[in-house]
């Protein structure tokens, strides 16, 4: 996916280039504020922080449910996001920017254990059982746009902010009581703040500006929201680090 994004970013670089005259760009370069929209790729994944404990069988009222864990991993897992832009003009080098979007991103978490009687009683003899975390996120960032001069219809710039993150489908995901052990989710905070960082290119064509961009965010502290069942007891602290790829058309 990553290579189709590059692709697609060096085919529109070389239209761009192609053009001898410097395009308008829709003028938005000279507006104090102006808006416009974007589409998102997003690569979501946990950084996990473990338990001393986190080897141990889990027990309940005196039941083992699980033989011991050998390994707890969160593998990438692919969304996208749908979104407008609010861009406020500081100077010929630097904007204000305020990207709200809503993303729908799910993460995973593996969970590798070992194959003994329990496992197999409650996962059906399979070693590695894959929670799924599902998210439904609006996400609010503000970030500072810190731009090169211009040569011809390209432009180079880094960025750097924050952003609050609200899950909308939270309340949703409850453990009830009398619901299977091994059928319970790992929660998440519904509110989560992140610093992001990232770089992009301002290609200019006659009537909009183009821009490709790529930007890290991970959360300032845990997302977890501590449960006691065997996917929860293992973890100490799940951190979110999220990889976007955006095309923002303004």
């Amino acid at each position: 996916m990553i290579r189709r994004l590059l692709a697609f970013l060096l085919i529109l670089s070389a239209v761009s280039a192609a053009q001898a005259q410097q395009n308008w760009g829709g003028g938005v370069d000279s507006d104090q504020i102006h808006f416009g929209f974007t589409f998102q790729y997003v690569s979501a994944e946990y950084k996990i922080y473990k338990k001393d404990t986190w080897r141990h069988r889990y027990r309940e009222s005196g039941q083992i449910y699980t033989d011991s864990l050998m390994r707890v991993s969160s593998p990438v897992s692919p969304g996208f996001g749908l979104g407008f832009v609010s861009d406020y003009k500081l100077g010929d080098h630097a904007n204000l920017r305020f990207t709200p979007a809503l993303v729908f991103s799910d993460r995973l978490i593996d969970y590798e254990f070992q194959n003994g009687p329990n496992t197999a009683a409650y996962f059906g003899g399979e070693p590695v059982y894959q929670q799924k975390v599902q998210s439904t996120m609006v996400d609010l960032p503000l970030g500072l746009k810190l731009k090169s001069d211009r040569r011809k219809n390209f432009r180079a710039y880094m960025l750097g902010g924050v952003k609050y993150s609200l899950d909308i489908v939270s309340k949703k995901k409850t453990n009830n009581t009398d619901r299977d052990i091994t059928a319970k989710l790992v929660s998440n905070k519904r509110n989560i703040l992140s610093y992001e960082a990232g770089i992009g290119l301002d290609l200019y064509f006659e009537f909009f500006k183009l821009s490709p961009e790529l930007k890290l965010s991970n959360s300032f502290g845990s997302v977890l929201k501590p449960e006691a069942h065997p996917f929860s007891a293992p973890l100490d602290k799940l951190f979110l680090r999220n990889l976007q790829f955006s095309l923002y058309f303004e």
